[in-house]
């Protein structure tokens, strides 16, 4: 896939321009949507610690707080234990999205469920799953680690733990999907097991191996609709996708961009749940009047 820049080009021009405001500026934030390389936040053999590195960078370089969006792993901002560093979540913008396509999902136990795709996003599952008051199941990644392709162990099979998703809605909950494999595998599991609708809400569609294999599947009934933000590039092909629904981030951005401007506080922003539940609620009233619930 070809994309304007390579992150490597990105992160040269941030500490370019950190570069060019460094003794001048009252106070440097960088808003980085995307984490750079917040998928190398741990060592396998010989490996470098990209993710750590590049924060460490940035403070050396005068940088005061550092915010991204649902990073890979929030424990990396250990690397700057000293300075500020935010995962934002983008559970409620998800809702929004999902709920404004797709009115007639109801949010309770009987008719959906939320999944995480791998034991390593359990928390991210766990944490949007609570919020909206629904059953979690999850799909644990069987791998063969004596061998090693393309840079990581194959996965040899997804075995799923969870309750009977029969009948019911799944919102399965990731945070990037890079070649879309795992992401394949688990919608045509979960077609077998006889899910009514399969949404997937990702905040980071980098669709490395390009588009037709989730052509494939939305036109077999594999999964509905595929949820990410427009944090990242977007090719104009993904863009005229009908399974494709962007979820915009440019208002919430604003907020948090006004709110460091005024030396406001950012706990409100940082925190959905209330959102969420004045969201849910309109949602249910909503359904109420329309007659799909009582």
């Amino acid at each position: 896939m070809q994309v304007p820049m390579s992150p490597d080009d990105h992160f040269a021009d941030l500490k370019r321009l950190i570069a060019a405001t460094n003794g001048k500026a009252r106070r440097i934030t960088v808003i980085m949507p995307m984490l750079y390389e917040g998928r190398q936040h741990k060592r396998k053999y010989r490996e470098s610690l990209d993710c750590a590195i590049a924060l460490q960078e940035l403070v050396d370089m005068g940088v005061d707080n550092i915010i991204t969006f649902d990073a890979h792993d929030p424990r990396i901002q250990n690397a700057i234990p000293l300075n500020g560093f935010e995962s934002v979540p983008v559970a409620y913008q998800m809702l929004k999205r999902l709920t404004n396509t797709f009115p007639d999902i109801i949010f309770d136990k009987e008719h959906t469920m939320v999944i995480s795709p791998d034991e390593g996003g359990m928390n991210r599952a766990i944490a949007f799953a609570s919020m909206i008051g629904l059953d979690l199941g999850m799909f644990y990644k069987r791998r063969d680690y004596s061998i090693v392709e393309h840079g990581r162990n194959p996965i040899v099979s997804h075995e799923f733990l969870g309750d009977n998703v029969e009948g019911k809605d799944v919102i399965v909950v990731e945070d990037i999907i890079a070649s879309g494999e795992s992401a394949l595998d688990i919608f045509y599991q979960l077609t077998e097991k006889k899910a009514k609708r399969i949404f997937m809400c990702c905040s980071f569609g980098l669709f490395c191996n390009g588009l037709e294999a989730f052509d494939k599947a939305y036109e077999q009934g594999a999964v509905t609709a595929v949820l990410t933000t427009n944090l990242v590039y977007r090719s104009p092909e993904l863009l005229k996708r009908d399974w494709f629904k962007e979820v915009d981030m440019s208002k919430y951005m604003s907020f948090i961009i006004d709110t460091l401007h005024h030396d406001s506080s950012m706990s409100d922003l940082l925190n959905p749940v209330d959102r969420i539940d004045k969201l849910l609620e309109k949602v249910k009233q909503r359904q109420i009047e329309e007659g799909l619930i009582k």
